[in-house]
């Protein structure tokens, strides 16, 4: 999920720079939920690897 991010993130300085604002937005926003999601899930493992080990 980061490296879709990551990717998004890409293609959204990309176009940014080409001067396509819209798609550079868009995929900014897709870049930053995948990311968000990525770190919930990231938090969500580590909370439960912590409670098998207890």
């Amino acid at each position: 999920m980061l490296y879709y991010a990551l990717i998004f993130l890409v293609v959204a300085i990309v176009a940014g720079v080409l001067g396509f604002g819209g798609i550079a937005g868009a995929s900014a926003g897709i870049a930053q939920i995948l990311f968000y999601l990525f770190l919930l899930f990231l938090v969500v493992s580590l909370v439960v690897g912590f409670i098998r080990r207890a």
